[in-house]
């Protein structure tokens, strides 16, 4: 019998490597959802916050008159914001539970084991997009019990879902990469705790880009937080529109979940060290 080109073997070796890698992430991914799934007292938890800025806040502030938002109701304009918002604030403390699993002797096995580095960080990344689903789905119906003007077509929902995802990824691997570098519950509370604010105050979650002076507008445009509501606005409610472009919106915060995922495959033995 003829043997198989070696061009051929090396072809079907990749996609093997490929197939495993894959399987590798969704087995990481699905081990962090299933923990969600046993505790659906923290999806009630979650509803609090969204809860406070809209029908709060965002009342308040719609009632005022204060923010001029180009012709869109001011409860309309933050709803994307809020949404971001609340992916961002638990996104953010993501790496506390790789904190807790070092000290648990979980993410031992985990790094043991032959799965890939990369595999293990993003299958977690992965996880943490599917979580923020969930802070979809409450935003959303509240959104709808307000009065807002949603688009609710199936185009602009899957991106509205897919900006989340892409956001909430991001943000959770950020995470993994301060609890990587700062190894300790209590550090890794301040450093959350440091970020969250002046990340949510310097994107276009609660005002618009143009009422902002020259150089917070420069800052917002550095801030991953700014492209994910712009991608989310635009999809998610009526008149609401792109300042840069669906396309831009997640060129950069693909671009940066890439670059963020490099660096915390990198790090990620670190931190049982």
């Amino acid at each position: 019998m003829p043997q198989e080109p070696a061009t051929r073997r090396s072809a079907w070796n990749n996609v093997d490597r490929l197939a495993d890698f894959w399987r590798q992430t969704f087995a990481v991914a699905e081990t962090d959802i299933r923990k969600l799934s046993h505790d659906p007292l923290e999806l009630l938890t979650r509803m609090t916050q969204p809860v406070l800025w809209l029908l709060v806040f965002g009342q308040v502030f719609a009632h005022a008159h204060v923010i001029p938002t180009g012709g869109v109701p001011y409860l309309d304009f933050i709803a994307p914001g809020i949404l971001a918002q609340s992916v961002l604030f638990i996104a953010i403390f993501y790496g506390i539970s790789v904190i807790w699993e070092r000290d648990l002797g979980i993410l031992q096995k985990f790094l043991v084991s032959p799965a890939s580095r990369y595999a293990l960080v993003l299958g977690r990344a992965l996880s943490a997009g599917v979580r923020g689903l969930s802070q979809a789905v409450i935003v959303y119906v509240l959104a709808l019990l307000l009065g807002v003007h949603l688009r609710l077509g199936l185009s602009n929902t899957a991106t509205v879902l897919l900006a989340v995802m892409t956001g909430s990824a991001i943000f959770a691997t950020f995470s993994l990469i301060a609890a990587c570098i700062v190894k300790t519950r209590e550090r890794f509370m301040g450093i959350g705790q440091v970020l969250t604010m002046p990340l949510f105050f310097t994107s276009n979650a609660i005002y618009p880009l143009s009422l902002m002076p020259s150089w917070l507008r420069t800052i917002s445009r550095m801030n991953p937080l700014t492209y994910q509501i712009d991608a989310i606005r635009s999809a998610m409610i009526e008149g609401g529109q792109s300042i840069f472009g669906l396309v831009s919106d997640f060129a950069v915060l693909l671009a940066i979940f890439a670059l963020l995922i490099t660096l915390a495959a990198k790090l990620y033995p670190n931190i049982i060290n």
